[in-house]
């Protein structure tokens, strides 16, 4: 097959090398020339994916994969589209779709017979049928479900491990019709392996969910229980400590029963997709009361965090705060919704001079971002907050944050007996606990 994949971000690229891998002939299309220039040559554009600078390399020399920042290079003659552009979602739940309009404008210049499309990014329930299919039939002329077909099938992969995930999770697909939905499992079965899944009710691979909208609601539902569970697991986070409990042992003793998943608190909720796929739930159903409340727990986390901060160490007007981890989660270099910018604020609107450390940024780039970069240990500070669950701070001892006084983890990942002399404190663990050191990386020893 000819297929084009529209986007070569952090899931579009290693999705059009895991098409080339099956000796499909690949054509992705970005509107960055920059990229395009280095997919040509082999190499990657962006750091920290599991497996893509080899799989990319041996791609291209292939002769199976190429990248233009031509439609109708990309898009003429193929057999099937996948786009995954992104789409954005503002604080009031509003999807911003234009992005993912101008894409599928230019897409439908050059839509050619017998074509199928398939739209990965994750999508408001009923925006495949009742935006895109019009969108395509009128900018190219042709008929959905007689001259081309159309599906929706979400991504369900984590970068840094795309490729894993790819095979690991089943492949949802749902169409606008029969004939659509059969073009859509052929094609998924035809580019995709799986894992064998003895825990699945039925065999993992290309899994038919009837409709559009049923597949559209899926990648909707999945992401925003997983808000919905931490945000109950940080309000009872913040409850167990206000009555002395440990909540870890709490969740470790709750989740022994095979009816309880609570997952973990922590100082923040961020990436592309669990902050901002519950609002396009809310978007369209504005009534779901449950999903905003957690929604608006989560998002109230890092202040919370600042204000667990200044209840322990004290009024923190002009006092030297470090920021651990400008990343969204540990060893990622990825900044979407990171918790970072509102934990800034929160120490800043305190009064506190902040700085900002990560292991995966260099100075100019957290300058970018209008941080003050902090470089280990070189510096006294007073206090600092856990921000990102980065493997590098495991390590740390108060000789990397010079005259330390105070130490939140956000992330319950620190030993605290290595922090002699420091007041360390955790969410959702008692003070006291927290400053004893019998614990390690949230575990009991």
């Amino acid at each position: 097959m000819k297929i084009a994949v529209v986007a070569l971000g952090k899931i579009g690229l290693p999705l059009a090398v895991q098409f080339a891998s099956k000796n499909h002939h690949v054509v992705g299309v970005d509107i960055n020339q920059s990229v395009v220039d280095m997919v040509n040559n082999g190499l990657e554009p962006f750091p920290g994916e599991a497996d893509l600078k080899t799989k990319l390399s041996s791609a291209v020399d292939a002769g199976y994969l190429r990248a233009t920042s031509n439609y109708a290079d990309a898009i003429t003659g193929a057999d099937a589209v996948v786009l995954v552009v992104p789409l954005f979602v503002d604080e009031e739940a509003r999807p911003d779709f234009k992005w993912m309009d101008a894409a599928t404008t230019e897409l439908a210049k050059h839509l050619s017979p017998g074509t199928l499309v398939s739209f990965e990014t994750t999508l408001p329930v009923g925006t495949t049928r009742d935006r895109w299919k019009p969108m395509l039939e009128e900018g190219s002329g042709l008929t959905e479900g007689k001259d081309f077909h159309l599906v929706f099938s979400p991504e369900r992969v984590l970068t840094g491990r795309v490729f894993a995930d790819l095979k690991k999770y089943p492949k949802l697909i749902g169409g606008l019709s029969d004939d659509g939905a059969k073009a859509g499992r052929e094609f998924y079965e035809a580019v995709l392996d799986f894992d064998e899944r003895d825990d699945l009710a039925r065999p993992n691979g290309v899994w038919d969910l009837g409709s559009a909208e049923a597949s559209e609601m899926a990648k909707l539902a999945e992401t925003t229980y997983r808000d919905v569970n931490i945000g109950l697991a940080n309000q009872f986070a913040r409850f167990a400590a206000e009555q002395n409990i440990d909540i870890y042992k709490v969740i470790e003793a709750s989740n022994s029963q095979p009816y309880s998943h609570i997952h973990r608190p922590g100082i923040a909720v961020g990436g592309h997709c669990i902050p901002v796929y519950p609002r396009l739930y809310l978007w369209n159903d504005p009534a779901a009361t449950i999903v905003r409340s957690a929604r608006e727990a989560n998002a109230g986390m890092p202040d919370y965090t600042v204000g667990l901060l200044e209840g322990v160490h004290g009024d923190l007007h002009g006092q030297a705060v470090v920021v651990l981890g400008a990343a969204y989660r540990g060893g990622v270099k990825e900044t979407a919704f990171s918790g970072v910018f509102s934990s800034v604020s929160a120490l800043e609107a305190r009064g506190a001079t902040v700085f900002v450390h990560d292991p995966l940024y260099s100075t100019e780039e957290l300058a970018n971002y209008g941080f003050t970069a902090y470089t280990q240990g070189s510096s006294p500070v007073d206090a600092a907050v856990l921000q990102a669950d980065h493997a590098e701070y495991k390590g740390w001892t108060p000789s990397d944050l010079p005259g330390i006084r105070t130490l939140i983890d956000g992330r319950s990942i620190l030993d605290a007996s290595q922090w002699d002399g420091v007041t360390v404190r955790t969410i959702g663990r008692p003070l006291d606990q927290a400053t004893s050191g019998d614990w390690t990386g949230g575990r009991e020893r």
